[in-house]
C-alpha cells in the first residue's frame, strides 16, 4: 500500500537515467512535498521533460549504491494506485489523443487510465457526474460534445488537465503547459493553474517560460545540463542574475501583480 501520511511525496537520492544511450540527469537529489507547488524552470535540453519521465515511471533511474527513487513514500508502486494520486500531463500522452474523440469520452476515459472508452469500459452514473464537473471546474463544459480535434491547443490542454484530475489526485505534473498556446490561452491556463492551487491541489511546472509562473508557486528549481543547479522561493531565484547564469543570456527581470517577464539586458 502507498503511505498515504507522508507529506513528501517524491524523494530522489543520486538520481541517474540514461535515454538513447546517453545520459540525460545526473546526480539528482530532490524532495517534492505535498502543498508545495513547484516550477522546475530550464533551458531547452536541459532534461526537464527526463524528470517527469522518471516520476511517471517511463524512464528509470540508473541502479547503483545509495541512490533511490520514492514516489509517497515507497519505491515500487502500483501503476494504478498512483494514478490515484498522480496525474500527468505531457507532450507525448497529447500526441495519442485521437482527433474524433469527445471531450466528455477523453476525461471519462482517464477513469480507465486510456485515451478513449473501450467496448468493456463503462462509466457509472457517479463517474459522469464526476467528469462534468471537472469539465465546470476548467470552464470546458460548452465543449463537452465536441470532437478533439476540433478544438484549440488551449481547449485541449485544459481537457488534458481535466482528464488527469477526474481522480482527484494530489499532484498534478504539467510538462511545457504553454507549449503552444497563443497570449489568451496562456492567461486562461495561468487562471486555471491558479485556481486548482487555490483549492488545495500541488502543481508540478515544468517549463522553460518565466512569464507563465503563476503567484501562487512557493518554490523554484533550475534546472541545467541535466543536474539541479539552484533551489529557492521564487523571489530567491527569479532574479536577473541567476536567470541570466542559468540561461547563458543577460537578461533583465520586471515584476507586477505577482508575474514575472524578461527582457534582453
Amino acid at each position: 500500500m502507498i503511505d498515504l501520511g507522508s507529506t513528501t511525496w517524491l524523494e530522489i537520492r543520486h538520481g541517474e537515467a540514461w535515454l538513447g544511450g546517453a545520459p540525460v540527469l545526473h546526480d539528482i537529489n530532490l524532495d517534492l512535498r505535498l502543498g508545495e507547488s513547484t516550477t522546475v524552470l530550464g533551458p531547452n535540453g536541459a532534461g526537464k521533460s527526463c524528470l517527469v519521465k522518471l516520476i511517471d515511471r517511463s524512464l528509470h533511474p540508473i541502479v547503483q549504491d545509495q541512490a533511490y527513487l520514492h514516489l509517497f513514500g515507497r519505491s515500487s508502486v502500483n501503476l494504478w494506485q498512483l494514478r490515484q494520486r498522480l496525474g500527468i500531463v505531457s507532450t507525448p500522452m497529447e500526441e495519442r489523443i485521437p482527433g474524433a474523440i469527445t471531450a466528455l469520452e477523453l476525461v471519462l476515459a482517464g477513469f480507465f487510465g486510456s485515451t478513449r472508452l473501450g467496448h468493456d469500459q463503462n462509466p457509472t452514473d457517479r463517474q459522469r457526474i464526476r467528469a462534468r464537473h471537472v469539465l465546470e471546474q476548467l470552464n470546458l463544459q460548452s465543449i463537452s460534445d465536441q470532437p478533439y480535434g476540433q478544438l484549440s491547443d488551449g481547449q485541449r490542454r485544459r481537457l488534458l488537465m481535466a482528464r488527469a484530475l477526474v481522480h482527484e489526485p494530489d499532484v498534478l505534473v504539467l510538462d511545457e503547459p504553454s507549449r503552444a498556446l497563443d497570449l489568451r490561452g496562456c492567461h486562461q491556463l495561468m487562471h486555471t493553474l491558479s485556481a486548482l492551487c487555490r483549492h488545495g491541489t500541488t502543481l508540478v511546472q515544468v517549463t522553460h517560460r518565466i512569464d507563465t509562473i503563476i503567484p501562487e508557486m512557493k518554490r523554484v528549481l533550475f534546472l541545467q545540463k541535466g543536474r539541479i543547479v539552484g533551489d529557492g522561493t521564487p523571489a530567491e531565484m527569479l532574479t536577473s542574475t541567476k536567470l541570466s547564469a542559468l540561461y547563458d543570456t543577460p537578461v533583465a527581470v520586471v515584476e507586477a501583480h505577482g508575474f514575472r517577464q524578461v527582457f534582453p539586458a
